[in-house]
């Protein structure tokens, strides 16, 4: 099979996460328990996004 690329395997992005008791930030991957790795405490707040987003209102 002459030019036969086979796809590549991608690993499960992470989303940073910053625990709410103490504030350090966390990679957590997709199926991982949410829990601080540091403290243990289990709300987690979605890291802000750098991208700029704009609403039209009326």
């Amino acid at each position: 099979m002459d030019g036969y690329q086979p796809t590549p395997i991608r690993q499960p992005a992470t989303m940073a996460y910053i625990c709410a008791d103490c504030g350090t930030e966390n990679n957590l991957k997709p199926r991982e328990p949410i829990r601080c790795q540091d403290c243990g405490h289990r709300i987690m707040y979605k890291k802000r996004t750098k991208r700029m987003v704009q609403f039209e209102a009326r």
